[in-house]
């Protein structure tokens, strides 16, 4: 295993809620939610990229400009950059760019996810989040009102 890839490891398994798993074969996938956040190629030979991970448009304009950095394959229009040169970037660079990456994702999860990820992390809940189902009472089912139910027809 490339030595990128021990640090890389380290750094993103260290940003709460994170995941990684292997996927396409090759690729270290880390992610917040199911949601990809940073991939990292694990046999070089099988493609030139090292590690890919989502940027801001402005960013991505401006990383795509730099030798050892390209759109990154099947995700730029999303705004992803591929790192062919693993040295295009010094290292708190890449891990300030991945932890940016990471934001974005985080703040495009949804609402009820967050809210999952919250209550999992011992954090207390927002005042919209705690307030639970338990707590509003449902009205008593009319049973004169109530439509039986229909036995279900089997078919000979």
């Amino acid at each position: 295993m490339a030595s990128y890839i021990d640090w890389l490891r380290v750094f993103c398994l260290s940003l709460p809620h994170s995941t990684e798993d292997v996927q396409w074969e090759h690729n270290l996938l880390f992610r917040i939610a199911g949601k990809m956040f940073c991939v990292a190629n694990l046999e070089p030979g099988l493609s030139p990229t090292k590690i890919a991970f989502k940027c801001t448009p402005e960013k991505f304009a401006e990383l795509v400009e730099v030798e050892g950095i390209i759109p990154a394959p099947y995700m730029a229009r999303n705004h992803w950059v591929a790192m062919i040169e693993i040295d295009a970037l010094r290292q708190p660079e890449i891990k300030e760019l991945i932890q940016d990456s990471y934001r974005m994702i985080l703040e495009k999860l949804p609402k009820k996810t967050l809210a999952g990820l919250r209550t999992t992390s011992g954090a207390k809940p927002s005042a919209k989040a705690s307030k639970n189902k338990s707590s509003r009472t449902k009205r008593p089912v009319n049973a004169a009102k109530a439509k039986p139910l229909r036995a279900a027809k089997r078919r000979k």
